[in-house]
């Protein structure tokens, strides 16, 4: 396996475990994160949004797969199990991750997955007919800027 590989290995064995701080140790002071929830996270936002994930994640099951990495970049594939809250429906989220590094740490990170798909599941019926509509993915990704928002404001480690 090559560093980058047991990088990226390393990353999701702290995030089966819900081990936030490991799979931040794994990134890079100016580590770039984006998925289509959370489109341009950077530095100690991207590591909030891993902690309260960990915390919040109700029954979160990890599993990830197909890890592949060079030099400069990597990729992995990754599954999560989880509820939104303590009654409410099963999400399971299909990922595809990519990576870049630099000076041994992930200093990219990009999640790709169906939106629609995620919306379907956590917002039952509205998610099913409108999940797809701008309208709709924007009040999703407007309201989890708000959540990481508040989280940061009760963990001022994560002030920038």
């Amino acid at each position: 396996m090559t560093a980058n590989t047991n990088l990226i290995t390393s990353f999701y064995d702290a995030f089966e475990r819900r081990d936030h701080a490991g799979m931040n140790a794994c990134y890079h002071t100016d580590i770039h994160f984006s998925d289509p929830v959370f489109t341009d996270l950077r530095g100690n936002q991207v590591r909030a949004m891993w902690h309260m994930l960990c915390q919040r994640g109700a029954g979160l099951d990890v599993i990830f797969s197909h890890v592949h990495a060079e030099d400069g970049t990597g990729s992995a594939h990754w599954e999560a199990r989880y509820r939104l809250t303590k009654d409410g429906p099963e999400i399971h989220n299909v990922v595809e991750a990519t990576f870049k590094f630099r000076d041994g740490l992930i200093i990219r990170h990009r999640d790709d997955f169906d939106l629609w798909r995620w919306t379907r599941m956590a917002l039952g019926a509205t998610g099913t007919l409108l999940g797809w509509s701008p309208p709709i993915q924007n009040k999703v990704r407007s309201t989890a800027m708000r959540s990481l928002d508040r989280f940061i404001a009760d963990h001022p480690e994560y002030e920038q």
